[in-house]
């Protein structure tokens, strides 16, 4: 029997697999796009092993008016996605469709898919997301920002949570 700790992309057969047992993500959350920057800023100051050791990523769950629900550290970005989703699972707050997820690095189609799978309807990645990223958020309705540096960011998909309340 062959185990894997690998990121759930790889090893897959299909690409439709991986789509298998996500859901459309359900309308109704909103999130003010200036909101945005300063998320990115409280990720960074919950990264004390990367103050330390200038190597790791990190995601952070907030809720849609800014405060910190969950921040992980991991050398993996997926694997920081995935000891933050494990905590909600713990703490029964699955899906967490009232949150917005925010990652230190690109957006992956694994980051993706994990963020789906938890039901977070908001995604914000400082970096770039790839163009498999793009093309799953869009088909389940996730909000994906990409480039989110300083002031300014790029909307991929589902642009219309992002309001001004």
């Amino acid at each position: 029997m062959l185990a894997s700790s690998a990121c759930g992309v790889c090893g897959a057969v299909l690409i439709e697999d991986l789509r298998r047992d996500l859901a459309v993500l359900p309308d109704g959350l909103s999130v003010d796009p200036a909101l945005l920057p300063s998320l990115v800023e409280r990720l960074r100051s919950g990264q004390g092993v990367f103050d330390r050791t200038g190597g790791l990523h990190a995601a952070g769950l907030f809720t849609a008016r800014g405060e910190q629900i969950a921040v992980r550290e991991d050398v993996g970005r997926h694997n920081a996605v995935d000891k933050v989703v494990g905590r909600m699972l713990l703490d029964r707050r699955l899906p967490a469709s009232d949150a917005v997820l925010v990652v230190s690095g690109r957006a992956g189609y694994e980051i993706v898919q994990k963020s789906i799978n938890a039901g977070i309807a908001v995604l914000a990645a400082v970096g770039a997301p790839s163009s498999l990223a793009v093309a799953l958020a869009r088909e389940f309705n996730q909000t994906l920002v990409g480039f989110l540096r300083g002031e300014r960011f790029n909307v991929y998909s589902a642009g219309e949570r992002l309001t001004q309340f």
